[in-house]
């Protein structure tokens, strides 16, 4: 018997055979979003301001403290230390990738007896920090599968940064970004690290220039913001708890001609070793605590 009648109307199996592709379409399940875990901050930042937050996270209570925003979306598995995640929880969670930096490649061994593992760098010695910044969104965007979004957020934080510059580019501000240790000590902020790309970028200048460290920073005494009379302190928290107290009470602290002309702003925790994400926070809180005193406030 023939499939079809010899006078079965045209139009009618075209709808028959419509109808089914319809059908299989609607019933083929729909590509799923990679489950991705990290034990990397600045990796886990970037993936939530791409809207591919990761099902597991390192230490997601110190997220919270010096990283902050983005915030880190409540289903977030909290996977151990950072140095020593959970293996028995990363199994089950099942994550199609775990991403690292090459500061955790020790973990690489154990962690790829789990799930493959792919390492980005953000920071490398020697390179230029904004161009990893772009190779490492790019990167985490396509293992994310969300290179688009990638390239969206890149063009924002250029145009971002570039209507700044009309704030600050005939004021000739010189900065000092720091970030206390202890009473007597702080992280200073140089060549090589994020907060001295953002502030370029924004028209401004970095007075520390001095060398640093891989990360950009130098480790220095208080005493050594002693010489700079004509910049701007930074101050990036969170503080270690106690240090505002000892401050107060710091002949050294007190002395400094900073402190002296009240030419210090503190800033909300921003993560110094960021990506993205962080880039632009710290030019949005930056921008707004030195002109927070404007009577006419900044366009960009």
């Amino acid at each position: 018997m023939p499939l079809f009648h010899p006078f079965f109307p045209l139009s009618a199996f075209l709808f028959v055979f419509l109808f089914c592709s319809s059908v299989t379409a609607q019933e083929a399940p729909a590509t799923s979003a990679p489950r991705l875990v990290t034990v990397d901050w600045t990796i886990a930042e970037t993936l939530i301001e791409l809207g591919a937050p990761p099902v597991g996270l390192a230490q997601t209570a110190s997220y919270r403290n010096w990283v902050r925003a983005p915030e880190l979306p409540s289903g977030v598995i909290d996977i151990g230390l950072r140095s020593q995640p959970n293996r028995e929880l990363l199994m089950q969670l099942k994550p199609d990738q775990i991403l690292i930096s090459p500061m955790f490649s020790t973990l690489e061994p154990v962690l790829s007896s789990i799930a493959p593992v792919t390492s980005i760098s953000m920071y490398q010695p020697g390179g230029d920090v904004w161009e990893h910044l772009y190779q490492a969104t790019r990167r985490i965007a396509s293992v994310a599968g969300r290179p688009e979004k990638g390239e969206q957020l890149l063009t924002g934080l250029e145009t971002y940064l570039s209507s700044l510059t009309t704030c600050f580019k005939k004021e000739n501000q010189r900065l000092l970004i720091v970030q206390f240790i202890d009473d007597r000590h702080m992280r200073i902020y140089g060549k090589q690290s994020l907060f001295d790309a953002v502030i370029t970028r924004m028209g401004l200048s970095n007075a520390w220039q001095e060398e640093t460290n891989y990360w950009g920073f130098s480790a220095i005494g208080i005493e050594r913001l002693a010489k700079y009379h004509d910049a701007q302190l930074v101050i990036v928290e969170p503080l270690p708890v106690g240090v505002l107290k000892q401050l107060s009470q710091s002949k050294i602290w007190s002395a400094l001609p900073v402190v002296q002309q009240k030419n210090y702003v503190y800033l909300p925790p921003v993560w110094s070793f960021g990506g993205i994400a962080s880039a632009r926070r710290f030019a949005s809180e930056l921008a707004k605590a030195l002109l927070q005193d404007r009577s006419v406030p900044c366009e960009g």
